[in-house]
């Protein structure tokens, strides 16, 4: 699909990588185009840039775009409600680079300052500013469980900054030219680097060393994304798909795509978009990607010695780290951030507010911006009558929020009071919901004052109520200095049932502490289990030998549905497998 995006030349596009359905265009007249892909007609156009569009970017729900300018100011847009959210300036020059922070209300930039810098949504100001490049800062990406933020520049170099800290963790200079594009793998610490050298580096982010580099393309890489499920990567080289493996490297398949210079990949329903501009025009194309070989590769490269042959080709994904993600809304990606003077870090209120009327979002196709925006607003009437039945709201520990598709479209028939009954309705279940949640939690955090963690835990294994575990359960696995080993009986039977949720943050969580639990006294249960008893009367050993007995046979338990679930697909199905590794030490 061909069509014409803007009145000038277009400078940079984005592809929603959530849907796959969003892409949004800059271009010379200082606009951001929105469009549905393979459809030539614009949903809306948003303006307010007095200088060409220079980067734009969507935040992870495609709620939110930010789009950075030529004179180095920021304009972000709520799409839902069709207006203009904020408005930032700090830079000194172009705007190169944009990420939204994957939980939190923060965006980073980079610009032709070689600075990056990281916004408060909120608060309409700079938090920090990292210093460090000598050139353009052509890339930012923050990490999958937004700790850690790496910036790709012209100076040949990939740092990674850790947000918590507020310093330079590493740099990677191995790259011999301009480094364009950076992308975290989806569930391992390893990040990948695509350079003007022609070349993708791999990086492990845990030893901070180099894993591999691909061979030498025919031009350079400026656009690369990974499998959701992690298992390989994909380059949009010129006119070219290659599909790369990483340890040991090599390449997949090579596919002839005539989008000339690729400018982003997405993927939906297993096709992989790609997007690119010329001039005036903007081409969209889709490759299906189960043509597409992604495993059995032979090496990369002359190899003389026949050795390296028999490299295990999973051997990263089985002993790498992985993210652990936060499960619930962060307010901060740090907790201790040096804020930057109010006279840098943001601009004066009244003219904010000038800025803010000076930018608009005109809606050009009703119908479809209806169709992608409006579903999360609707009343979803069959939803409602539904939530009266449960005892527990839907998905409240989870950090994306996830859009809601109307099932029918009777709310045009609804007068204003119907409406409002029907928002009432599960209103008033939800107020009940929480006013009994509150009630527990407020029990079982006076106990915890006292120190008493055991009992704490054992207060809310007595209310019967899910959500008050997976509340404690979050902030234990925060502070893995607060487990013991005297809590592993009360808690592991309620893993059992948070397995089994069907609330992923609730799956997640219980993954988390299961993990945690097997990490730290693994081992010692094992010893326990096969260690002789001792001579004479020794009954610390004794109960710590009856507590790791118990802890294995409601271990054992869990088995079943760790099998059963260490077959699904994607990241999901990754982390059960981890945990049945784990597990090998009892067997």
């Amino acid at each position: 699909e061909e069509f014409v995006a803007h009145a000038g030349n277009v400078t940079c596009l984005v592809l929603g990588k959530n849907s796959g359905r969003l892409l949004a265009t800059g271009g010379e007249d200082c606009r951001v185009n929105l469009w549905s892909v393979s459809k030539p007609n614009c949903i809306m156009s948003l303006t307010g840039h007095n200088t060409p569009v220079e980067c734009i970017q969507f935040k992870d729900s495609e709620e939110l775009v930010v789009a950075g300018s030529q004179s180095g100011s920021l304009r972000i847009w709520d799409l839902e409600a069709a207006k203009i959210l904020r408005t930032l300036s700090g830079h000194k020059a172009n705007i190169c680079s944009l990420d939204f922070h994957p939980f939190g209300e923060f965006v980073a930039s980079g610009s032709m300052d070689t600075n990056v810098k990281l916004w408060d949504i909120r608060r309409k100001g700079c938090v920090m500013t990292y210093k460090g490049h000598t050139n353009a800062v052509r890339c930012l990406r923050f990490s999958p469980d937004g700790r850690w933020i790496a910036a790709a520049g012209d100076d040949s170099t990939v740092k990674l900054w850790d947000l918590s800290a507020a310093k330079i963790l590493t740099e990677f200079t191995d790259h011999t030219g301009p480094v364009n594009i950076v992308e975290f793998h989806p569930n391992e610490y390893l990040l990948a680097s695509g350079s003007s050298d022609r070349t993708i580096k791999f990086w492990d982010l845990e030893k901070f060393k180099m894993v591999s580099c691909t061979e030498v393309e025919s031009t350079p890489v400026r656009c690369i994304l990974f499998n959701p499920d992690g298992c390989c990567l994909y380059s949009g080289s010129q006119d070219s798909l290659h599909v790369y493996g990483w340890e040991p490297p090599r390449c997949f398949d090579v596919l002839p795509v005539n989008w000339g210079r690729a400018a982003d990949l997405a993927i939906c329903s297993n096709q992989l978009i790609g997007a690119s501009f010329s001039q005036v025009t903007v081409s969209t194309f889709v490759v299906d990607l189960n043509r597409v070989k992604k495993t059995g590769s032979i090496i990369q490269g002359v190899v003389e010695d026949e050795k390296l042959y028999n490299l295990p080709v999973t051997k990263g994904a089985v002993l790498r780290r992985n993210y652990e993600r936060p499960l619930t809304t962060c307010s901060r990606p740090q907790s201790k951030v040096k804020e930057e003077p109010e006279s840098e870090g943001r601009i004066p209120s009244g003219e904010e507010d000038k800025d803010d009327k000076e930018s608009t979002a005109e809606i050009r196709n009703p119908e479809e911006y209806k169709e992608i925006f409006q579903p999360q607003n609707a009343i979803d009437t069959v939803a409602v009558k539904e939530a009266e039945k449960v005892t527990a709201p839907t998905e409240m520990h989870s950090p994306v929020m996830k859009r809601v598709q109307p099932q029918n479209n009777k709310l045009a028939d609804l007068s204003d009071e119907d409406a409002v009954s029907q928002i009432r309705k599960g209103h008033d279940t939800m107020c009940v919901v929480l006013t009994s949640r509150f009630k527990n939690l407020d029990t079982v955090r006076a106990v915890w004052t006292t120190g008493d963690v055991k009992t704490s835990i054992d207060s809310a294994v007595t209310m019967n109520d899910l959500a008050v575990i997976v509340d404690i359960l979050n902030i234990i696995n925060l502070k893995p200095a607060l487990w013991k080993l005297d809590l592993c009986p009360s808690i592991i039977p309620q893993i059992d049932k948070l397995l089994q949720s069907k609330y992923e943050s609730y799956v997640q969580t219980g993954y988390t502490s299961l993990k945690l639990i097997l990490q730290r006294f693994g081992p010692l249960m094992a010893d326990n289990l096969v260690t002789p008893p001792s001579i004479g009367v020794d009954i610390t050993r004794e109960e710590r030998h009856q507590k790791c007995k118990l802890c294995y046979k409601q271990l054992k338990n869990l088995l079943p549905i760790l099998q059963s679930k260490a077959g699904l697909p994607g990241r999901q199905g990754s982390a059960f497998r981890e945990l049945q590794l784990l597990m090998a030490a009892f067997e």
